[in-house]
């Protein structure tokens, strides 16, 4: 990676590091707050502060409202600070411009949107091998885990925790979400490989891609699929 929130001449390495070490926490569990930053990193707040001014001066970082999932709580939502799309660039997100030419041609001569479809479903389905093999060796109740660090050992930094009546799958960061913002179908393909590889329907709540901080999938507890085919929902959210 290259350093990010590139600093003027005299700042210290130690500084640097420390600095893409807030950014690359960003990256790894989502949008954070300067608490959990300070936790996560052994820093102090004001600390984390100082660097997070310094990232936002050079647009690596911004500040968002967490989105709350079920009744708010009183008071004011703590502020959370996510990665812009110059931040993201700083993380092995290279050769966008190539892929986006590559499906646009594939659009305008090979059939249109069902041979986009097509590519995407068939490059996901080769990406699958290791998911699948994680998740069927893994406990029923521990596949969505499963799954997860599948993805993270893929690059996109993902995580799996409880949410009510299921689970919630996160991708803090994705590789080519410059190109699903013009192509959802690769978000699409995705969707539906979650849901033929866990036997469920799963519903896409949130994608980077759209402009959220974390790719976020919800999947429900005992809902198994009666169909070979399982099913994927975006209900309430555009994927892309």
């Amino acid at each position: 990676m290259k350093n990010v929130g590139e600093a003027p001449e005299e700042l210290t390495t130690g500084e640097r590091s420390t600095r893409n070490r807030v950014a690359r926490s960003i990256l790894d569990h989502g949008p954070s707050t300067v608490a959990e930053l300070a936790g996560r990193l052994g820093l102090t707040q004001a600390a984390v502060r100082r660097h997070l001014d310094a990232l936002g001066a050079d647009n690596v970082v911004e500040p968002k409202e967490r989105r709350v999932y079920g009744a708010r709580t009183r008071g004011r939502p703590a502020k959370a600070f996510a990665l812009t799309d110059c931040g993201r660039d700083a993380f092995d997100q290279s050769y966008d411009k190539l892929a986006a030419e590559a499906l646009r041609w594939i659009k305008e001569q090979a059939g249109g949107d069902e041979a986009l479809v097509s590519f995407a479903r068939a490059r996901i389905a080769a990406q699958a091998g290791p998911y699948r093999a994680a998740i069927e060796a893994a406990a029923p109740e521990e596949r969505a885990q499963a799954l997860a660090r599948a993805l993270s050992a893929d690059g996109y930094a993902a995580t799996a925790r409880s949410a009510p009546v299921g689970e919630q799958l996160c991708q803090h960061h994705c590789p080519v979400a410059h190109v699903a913002e013009q192509f959802p179908q690769l978000c699409e393909a995705e969707t539906e490989m979650f849901s033929q590889l866990l036997g469920t329907h799963v519903q896409r709540l949130a994608t980077i891609a759209h402009g959220d901080g974390v790719c976020t999938t919800f999947i429900p507890k005992n809902t198994p699929n009666t169909t070979t085919n399982a099913s994927a929902s975006t209900a309430g959210r555009n994927p892309a």
